[in-house]
C-alpha cells in the first residue's frame, strides 16, 4: 500500500520529527553535562558522528563507549525516520562512568541533525547498521577524538548493536587493551534467526572475528531477562574464540535488555577484564 501526503502533512510530520530531534538532544546534553562530558561533532571518510568527551588525565587509559541500535524501527515492518535513541542508555552509562578519560560515540545518524549528513539513508540504522562504512566511521572517529594525546590505550565498551561495533573495531586497532560489551549482538545472525526476522545482509558479523580477538582481555555481560538478545549469543561467541582464557562471560539474573545496567555499572565496571582468572 502507498501512502500520499500532502505538502501540509508532510511539513507537520517533518515538525514533529525536528521536535522530536531537539528533545532527545536536549536529553542527551542533561545526561551527558553533569558528568563533565563535552558535546563534539566528527566528521569522517562517510558520516558526521556525535560524540560526548572528557579528558583529565591523557596518561590514563580511555574508556570508550559505543551506542546501540537506538531507535531504528517504528513498527515491526517500517523503520524510523531518526535512529536517535529515545532512551540514550549507553551514553547513561559512560555518565557513571568515573575513569579520567571518557569518550561516548554514536552511531552514524543518531543526535546528528540529518539534514546535516547527507550519507544518513535508512540502510545505515537496518540492513547495514554494521557495514564496513560504519564500522570504518566509528575507528577513524576514535582516531580523530584521540590523535591529540599520544597513543592512548583504550578499553572499548559498546551496547546492544555498540558490542558487535566494538567488537569489529577492536579486530581492526592495536591500541584496544580490554573490550566490554552489555547485551551485545555479538552474532546477529544467530540474534536474528532466533527473533524470526531477515538477515543483516549488509553487515559484517562481529562472531566472524571472534579467534582474532581471542588473546584481548574481555568480559560480555547478558541479561537473564533478556528477551531481545538471549544470553546464548555470548555463548556462542566465547565457543567461537576458544582457546582462550582472555574472554569472560557474565550474566546478570535481573536485568533485561533495557533495564538493570545504569545502576549496576560502576560495580560492573569494577570487574576486571584479564586474561587467566
Amino acid at each position: 500500500m502507498k501512502f500520499t501526503f500532502s505538502l501540509a502533512a508532510l511539513f507537520a510530520l517533518l515538525t514533529l520529527v525536528g521536535g522530536c530531534s531537539r528533545d532527545l538532544a536536549a536529553h542527551a546534553d542533561a545526561l551527558a553535562q553533569p558528568a563533565g562530558l563535552r558535546h563534539e561533532q566528527i566528521k569522517t571518510g562517510t558520516f558526521i558522528l556525535t560524540a560526548y568527551e572528557k579528558v583529565g588525565d591523557p596518561a590514563q587509559p580511555f574508556d570508550i563507549y559505543i551506542e546501540g541500535d537506538g531507535f531504528a524501527w517504528q513498527t515491526e515492518y517500517e523503520p524510523s525516520a531518526n535512529p536517535t535513541p529515545r532512551k540514550a542508555l549507553t551514553l547513561a552509562l559512560a555518565a557513571r562512568d568515573p575513569s579520567p578519560n571518557v569518550i561516548y560515540i554514536a552511531r552514524p545518524c543518531q543526535f546528528t541533525p540529518l539534514a546535516l549528513d547527507t550519507h544518513c539513508d535508512v540502510a545505515y540504522w537496518t540492513d547495514k547498521r554494521f557495514s564496513e562504512e560504519v564500522i570504518a566511521s566509528v575507528d577513524q572517529a576514535i582516531d580523530k577524538l584521540t590523535s591529540g594525546y599520544g597513543y592512548p590505550r583504550l578499553n572499548l565498551i559498546g551496547y546492544s548493536g555498540g558490542g558487535a561495533v566494538a567488537v569489529l573495531v577492536a579486530a581492526r586497532r592495536a591500541d584496544v587493551v580490554s573490550l566490554r560489551t552489555v547485551a551485545g549482538n555479538l552474532d546477529h545472525e544467530e540474534v536474528n534467526r532466533l527473533n524470526d526476522v531477515d538477515p543483516l545482509k549488509g553487515s559484517l558479523n562481529a562472531i566472524d572475528q571472534a579467534r582474532k580477538i581471542a588473546s584481548l582481555p574481555q568480559i560480555h555481560f547478558s541479561g537473564g531477562e533478556d528477551a531481545v538478545i538471549s544470553p546464548v549469543i555470548a555463548k556462542r561467541f566465547l565457543a567461537a574464540s576458544e582457546p582462550t582464557d582472555c574472554v569472560r562471560l557474565e550474566n546478570i539474573p535481573e536485568a533485561s535488555h533495557e533495564d538493570g545496567w545504569i545502576e549496576r555499572w560502576p560495580a560492573l565496571l569494577k570487574e576486571p577484564a584479564v586474561c587467566g582468572r
